[in-house]
């Protein structure tokens, strides 16, 4: 089936039910006809969301099953993780609501390594209470790097401004050891990539920010840029990579700049996602890049100050859902499009007629 035709199957992981996550999963569904533009898995519990459906007075009907595979398109799939009763407190975290949130992710995590679903979109979490539950990842990026192999790079996304971080949840005295060139190389490297694969950009144009102020200001407040971050950016220009910098991130962040990169890689949590909550709270997406899965979040927390109040603003995670999609078959046609581009010098190999056919280049 072409990749335009799937209907996408959306696993949905329900973060602390105590937080807002189900109100905005929910919310995000209520419409009737967003069955016809893709699957909704959910990883929860029937009764817990027939409660909280009942208090935001959402008229919504799941299709319960015992695993994804079951799921059925047209209809909003409901895996129940369990049967029993469920204790809500809400705008308070307990060791019931922390369980089911790790419960939730495991399980959604293991139908998409298995491909029951197609992408997973997660619900915030309240990570110091998974810690102490166990959990050993102080956020999802970590999980599913252990999860997956391969190391992912946290990634906000707008249609207008995308904003990835070289480090992301470690202490702010840390960050200078944890950056090194090799390791800058390899996510631009990763950036650049995600953005021609995932979002269609053939030739992006890459800007990285400096890690002290005034981006060193040549040296005398420090000397990352000059010894670490300049050569690495200098390296992949020379090899073709549209990599640029490193600007001063205080002035980085006006229309007049930012707009003309494709994307910015910024050094630490806060220097990259404090604007990016700034320019784009309501719309903005955490997409993890470099994963052979592909996952989304929306950029908030569990906002247990307004729990059950009925007035989350759904719009981030239902921007998640479709940027999920999107990002698939977005992916998808650009592994279909690679493929069938070595068909015709296979068929004519086949066929005994390769001498005046040109010489495959790498993408």
């Amino acid at each position: 089936m072409s990749p335009k035709n799937h209907k996408v199957r959306v696993g949905i992981s329900i973060g602390d039910f105590n937080g807002i996550g189900p109100e905005i999963i929910m919310k995000s569904l209520k419409d009737k006809t967003i069955t016809d533009f893709f699957t909704p898995v959910i990883f929860g519990s029937g009764k817990l969301f027939t409660y909280q459906k009942n208090i935001f007075k959402l008229n919504l009907n799941f299709n319960y099953v015992n695993e994804a595979s079951q799921a059925q398109a047209g209809k909003l799939n409901m895996v129940n993780l369990t049967k029993e009763n469920v204790n809500v407190e809400l705008g308070v975290p307990t060791e019931e609501s922390t369980k089911m949130a790790i419960d939730s992710l495991e399980a959604a995590t293991e139908a998409l390594m298995k491909g029951d679903i197609d992408v997973l979109v997660t619900a915030p979490i309240n990570k110091d209470e998974m810690v102490k539950m166990g959990f050993k990842h102080a956020g999802h990026t970590g999980y599913f790097e252990e999860k997956f192999n391969k190391k992912g790079l946290m990634f906000l996304v707008t249609e207008e401004l995308k904003v990835a971080v070289s480090t992301h949840h470690i202490p702010i005295a840390q960050i200078a050891e944890n950056i090194s060139k090799e390791k800058i190389k390899k996510q631009i490297r990763v950036l650049n990539q995600t953005l021609i694969e995932d979002f269609c950009i053939q030739k992006p144009k890459i800007a990285v920010l400096g890690l002290n102020p005034h981006a060193g200001d040549g040296g005398v407040i420090g000397h990352e840029e000059i010894e670490i971050i300049s050569p690495a950016i200098k390296e992949l220009s020379d090899n073709g990579i549209l990599a640029f910098g490193p600007f001063p991130a205080d002035s980085f962040f006006q229309p007049i700049k930012y707009k003309n990169f494709d994307a910015v890689l910024a050094m630490y949590h806060d220097q990259g996602l404090a604007p990016f909550k700034t320019l784009a709270y309501e719309e903005g997406v955490n997409y993890t890049a470099g994963l052979p899965f592909i996952r989304t979040s929306p950029d908030h927390g569990v906002a247990y100050d307004i729990a059950g109040k009925n007035v989350a603003d759904e719009q981030s995670f239902t921007e998640a859902i479709f940027t999920a999609i999107k990002v698939f078959k977005n992916r998808s046609e650009y592994t279909e499009l690679m493929n069938n581009r070595l068909q015709p010098r296979k068929m004519a190999v086949d066929n005994g007629i390769d001498e005046d056919l040109p010489e495959e280049t790498e993408a």
